[in-house]
């Protein structure tokens, strides 16, 4: 089962500061066909202008993933943490039994990102945050796993049973994932135009899959920037 959406289905929403696109129910956009994928409960494309972001506000039991397209966003929050997660890289937030957080874009160009929440395995913990470099040329033509539950060296650690994968491919290079069976796999092409088991996609369409076994990855138009979620 693979279902494209196309990025002018998604929900929207235009705060000026943040031009917002939602894959999932969120805010005031809710469609119970979209309410989430698994435990894949929000995948938010926004665009947050210079000088601007999210003021602190809170946020428990969820596994909060940032991947910056481009850009840069500047996080602090109530532990104390602080840092600036540049384009191509990652931020995880686990927010646990709960924790304030602001995001800014204190740079002179908009910021690009998606933001993606995963339920976690159980309610509670201690909430922690932690961001890492993934450059782009390490990734090119093979997966990266930029967020895991699963114990993946290298891995932004999250308490899901759930992995978030990175990959660049150049126009005609192909890949493969391989679901094991009952996942909820979701991946977007941040940049580029796809293929998915020979199903088109375009820049920034959501693509939900479920009972298909091995999933081939074919760049139409590259490079073609793939976030990928494997969740139960």
């Amino acid at each position: 089962m693979i279902e494209v959406r196309p990025f002018n289905t998604l929900g929207a929403a235009n705060h000026g500061w943040l031009d917002a696109h939602h894959h999932f129910s969120f805010a005031d956009y809710y469609n119970p066909k979209r309410s989430s994928w698994g435990a894949l409960r929000v995948w938010n494309d926004d665009t947050i202008a210079p000088q601007s972001g999210f003021p602190p506000h809170p946020h428990r039991d969820m596994e909060i993933i940032t991947y910056v397209r481009t850009g840069a966003i500047t996080h602090q929050d109530s532990m104390g943490n602080k840092g600036r997660t540049g384009a191509g890289d990652v931020q995880v937030m686990s927010a646990g039994t709960g924790v304030r957080h602001a995001e800014y874009n204190l740079e002179a160009e908009p910021t690009t990102l998606f933001q993606i929440w995963i339920e976690p395995d159980r309610a509670g913990g201690q909430p922690g945050w932690g961001a890492k470099r993934f450059p782009r040329d390490d990734r090119s033509g093979k997966w990266s796993v930029l967020a895991s539950g699963q114990g993946d060296a290298d891995a932004l650690a999250i308490r899901a049973n759930a992995r978030v994968l990175g990959a660049t491919l150049a126009a005609g290079e192909e890949l493969t994932y391989d679901a094991a069976a009952g996942r909820h796999i979701y991946l977007t092409a941040a940049t580029g135009e796809i293929e998915v088991n020979g199903q088109h996609a375009n820049a920034r369409d959501g693509v939900a899959i479920r009972d298909e076994p091995v999933i081939r990855i074919k760049a139409l138009q590259g490079p073609a920037e793939i976030v990928l979620t494997d969740t139960l």
